[in-house]
């Protein structure tokens, strides 16, 4: 079964860390360009970090830089998110999205709650 899984959400105070993995099963991320994004309650999804899968090159939002990391590790297919310094307005629901030519996979998302 082809699928991402998303993990390492939680609760943390503002200021704190957070790393996010994003898993995948079935296919090999190494060949797709990842896209980490997020949707806060009442707000249209929006992208916060992506790397592509040719050159490892990264992009950030302008809200998360200097601040989020996004990195691959190809041995545990896996893509992770740091996230560092940590704002309220950094709450919401966190999806990662693997893509390259005809496939397009989103995982279930996970929480990430940031108290003041």
């Amino acid at each position: 079964q082809l699928q991402l899984v998303e993990s390492g959400g939680g609760l943390v105070q503002s200021g704190g860390s957070l790393r996010l993995s994003c898993a995948a099963s079935g296919f090999t991320l190494e060949y797709y360009a990842i896209g980490w994004f997020r949707q806060a309650p009442g707000k249209e999804r929006e992208a916060v970090s992506c790397i592509r899968s040719t050159d490892g090159n990264t992009n950030y939002a302008d809200s998360v830089k200097g601040r989020f990391t996004i990195s691959r590790d190809n041995a545990k297919n896996t893509v992770y998110l740091q996230m560092n310094s940590l704002k309220p307005e950094d709450t919401s629901v966190y999806y990662c999205n693997a893509r390259k030519i005809f496939h397009d996979y989103w995982g279930q998302g996970t929480q990430v709650t940031v108290s003041s």
